[in-house]
């Protein structure tokens, strides 16, 4: 953000000399035009609703971005910056081709109709973080919303210092950024367009053996902001594809799906199923928690315990077949007896199947 701060500390004279001068005529005397070129990106959430909408047009295109240190302040923007709802702004926020504005009749109030583009960082704790969407859980924002956290340490270890960068860092940062600053029109890169389609076959694998819909539902978006990520480390890096690129943004969409499904994943599945018994693991592979020959009965228990509610066994064993994940074992039982019916995990699957780690500590290692 340097380099952006001191556009805006320019920008934010330029514009206060204007105000001043505005304020030192008179009535009947002329008065300048606002200047143009006045690009402030960096805005504080306490911000009124014209003013917001100023910012986004005069920044030709550039995002705007806001840092919080707790997350009620967003409340600011909502009260003042679209309505009375945020989560419609942190909506549009992500959505792509959105319009935002107002529509005023007076000849000095501000009038715009723009495409919102803004970014945020946001900190918060997990226990305020789920007050505040506790009753948008179902409705868009958290899988609009890239996360992470900082996992616990020991009690009476060592305090650990986040956040301190030196000119050495700055230095080493300045080709990325000055590649940012350069980039102009379409850019396209077919290893991450590739990227995204292999995740997006992963999530879906994972969901159908975890049989969990809250974890589907999630990683559409979930894919989207590891592509736009790859794209800006694309762009960063001189629009050169490298292969630790792949590793970050792989680990990085696990990390974001997990911290969804570890702090808002079971008050999902019981706002969408009401009286759901569910564990704070995360979602797990179904097919894993079974034996090698296991039956059709026993995978059915195993949904049970596992408080699955959404579709059923036949459904799913129908559809891991399908996959190619388990073989029926022995001879097909005829309907009257199908819930003895016996399947094995076939052999592609027992060899190469990537297992997943959803535990925190595995991730931020």
């Amino acid at each position: 953000m340097a380099d952006i701060r001191e556009r805006d500390r320019l920008s934010m004279e330029k514009e206060r000399k204007w105000k001043q001068d505005m304020q030192t005529k008179g009535a009947n005397k002329d008065k300048k035009k606002r200047p143009e070129g006045i690009v402030i990106q960096e805005i504080d959430s306490d911000i009124t609703s014209a003013a917001f909408i100023q910012r986004i047009a005069d920044a030709e295109g550039k995002f705007l971005y806001a840092r919080m240190n707790e997350i009620q302040q967003l409340n600011n923007l909502s009260s003042r910056g679209y309505g009375n709802n945020v989560f419609d702004l942190l909506c549009l926020a992500f959505d792509y081709g959105n319009t935002y504005g107002q529509t005023r009749v007076g000849t000095g109030s501000v009038s715009e109709r723009v495409c919102l583009r803004f970014n945020y960082n946001v900190s918060t704790t997990i226990r305020k973080g789920q007050q505040f969407f506790r009753n948008v859980l179902t409705d868009g924002p958290l899988s609009r919303i890239n996360m992470c956290t900082i996992p616990e340490r020991e009690i009476g270890s060592e305090m650990p210092i986040y956040g301190t960068y030196g000119e050495d860092f700055a230095e080493e940062l300045k080709p990325y950024i000055e590649h940012l600053n350069a980039s102009r029109g379409l850019v396209e890169c077919e290893e991450a367009n590739q990227l995204a389609k292999v995740l997006m076959q992963e999530n879906a694998e994972f969901a159908r053996l975890s049989q969990s819909r809250v974890y589907e539902n999630f990683s559409f978006r979930a894919n989207v902001i590891a592509f736009l990520k790859a794209m800006v480390l694309y762009v960063a890096n001189g629009e050169v594809w490298d292969e630790t690129m792949e590793d970050f943004i792989r680990w990085s969409l696990q990390y974001d799906l997990w911290c969804k499904m570890h702090f808002f994943g079971e008050a999902i599945e019981e706002q969408e199923y009401t009286g759901l018994k569910s564990n704070n693991r995360g979602p797990q592979n179904l097919l894993d928690l079974l034996p090698e020959i296991f039956t059709r009965e026993e995978a059915g228990m195993l949904r049970q315990r596992q408080g699955i509610r959404t579709g059923n066994v036949s459904i799913m064993l129908s559809n891991w077949k399908k996959r190619g994940y388990i073989e029926i074992y022995g001879e097909e039982m005829p309907p009257k007896e199908i819930h003895h019916q016996r399947y094995i995990k076939s052999e592609s699957y027992l060899k190469g199947h990537p297992q997943k780690d959803w535990s925190v500590g595995q991730l931020v290692r």
